[in-house]
């Protein structure tokens, strides 16, 4: 990872409140990002390393709840701890079915925070993970042949060597040939688990798999 340094980002239009979150972090050795309304925060350079949302609801112009609306429409994956003075059920309700952490009333305790933002770093770090492997995957699958990807697709289809031979009129020893040199490339112990790599990257259509 670029920089694997965690930070908390906190969109509040209450300086007081936010440099209070921000010595907080500090205190713990977190590096915050402050930021008085949404704008700022879209119109800044956010950090590289895993990352979480201390958001208030009610904010000048866009509010907390748009914001999560519009990064989800974006498909940003950003966990979001919501805060607010003036909460109620039905807005919490939208704010956790839209994937929030958790949404907090204040004045609310530190330690509640704090174990918030500890699950949406950990949430994030796991997104983060998962996008490393996924692009890796993606680069070996880039680096096999035009006729090994063909074979990879057929296997993942469920078909054997002797069918894949059949349908794209070579011999089955120079499938088998092509499937070790692929597996080898793409690093899989196993049909299975080239078959699992085949699902990850998304090669066969749902409908077709195990044809």
């Amino acid at each position: 990872m670029p920089d694997d340094s965690p930070t908390v980002l906190i969109i509040d239009d209450d300086s007081a409140l936010r440099a209070s979150v921000a010595r907080l972090l500090e205190s713990l050795g977190l590096a915050s990002q402050q930021f008085a309304s949404i704008s700022e925060f879209l119109t800044s350079e956010l950090p590289d390393g895993p990352t979480c949302l201390v958001l208030d609801v009610r904010l000048p112009g866009q509010s907390g709840l748009d914001l999560q609306r519009d990064l989800a429409a974006a498909n940003r994956e950003l966990p979001i701890i919501f805060i607010t003075g003036h909460g109620d059920i039905p807005m919490s309700v939208q704010a956790m079915k839209g994937g929030a952490i958790e949404f907090l009333t204040k004045p609310f305790r530190d330690q509640n925070l704090l174990d918030a933002i500890e699950a949406g770093l950990a949430r994030d770090r796991a997104r983060r993970g998962k996008d490393e492997a996924l692009a890796a995957l993606r680069e070996r699958f880039g680096a096999l042949s035009p006729r090994e990807r063909e074979i990879m697709i057929h296997v993942a289809r469920g078909r054997l060597s002797k069918q894949i031979a059949g349908d794209i009129g070579i011999a089955e020893a120079t499938v088998k040939v092509h499937r070790s040199r692929l597996m080898r490339k793409m690093k899989a112990g196993s049909l299975p688990a080239l078959s699992r790599m085949a699902d990850k990257l998304r090669l066969v259509p749902e409908e077709l798999q195990h044809s």
